[in-house]
């Protein structure tokens, strides 16, 4: 009896250790599925970073940069995201960017690349234009 109280001891010990972390890994959500549907996206609603742009420098630097700036600025960033629609399009099946699914674009600078900055509306998938439904909480204040 005190033998198989000592073997069950030792079970349970060894097999709390071994089930320490069940976590998943931090690049689960990124597969190539979701690699080919950013793609598609990039390719199909990349151009409406053009009035994107121009709303967002409207409200920031007024009419007359909204309608240059903002013009020039939107083509850049809808031509990007059309490049690398192409390139995740025809590479969606491996894992290029740092061994992993995830998207190939990196925070600024004069490099030229997608900007992910959330309150400059771009993201991983290209801008929506007018009304936002998908959020489920109120933006308003209800008394």
């Amino acid at each position: 009896m005190k033998k198989l109280l000592i073997a069950a001891t030792a079970m349970l010990a060894l097999g709390s250790i071994a089930s320490a972390d069940i976590q998943a890994p931090p690049g689960h959500a990124y597969t190539s599925t979701r690699k080919l549907g950013r793609a598609v996206s990039n390719i199909l609603y990349g151009v409406i970073e053009i009035p994107e742009q121009i709303v967002r420098k409207n409200e920031a630097y007024g009419r007359k940069a909204g309608w240059s700036f903002g013009v020039v600025d939107g083509t850049n960033r809808g031509l990007q995201r059309l490049g690398y629609g192409f390139y995740e399009l025809f590479t969606f099946t491996c894992p290029t960017y740092r061994g992993t699914f995830k998207p190939p674009y990196e925070s600024g600078g004069m490099d030229n690349r997608i900007e992910m900055n959330p309150t400059d509306g771009l993201s991983e998938f290209p801008p929506e234009l007018g009304f936002e439904t998908y959020f489920r909480h109120t933006r308003s204040q209800k008394y």
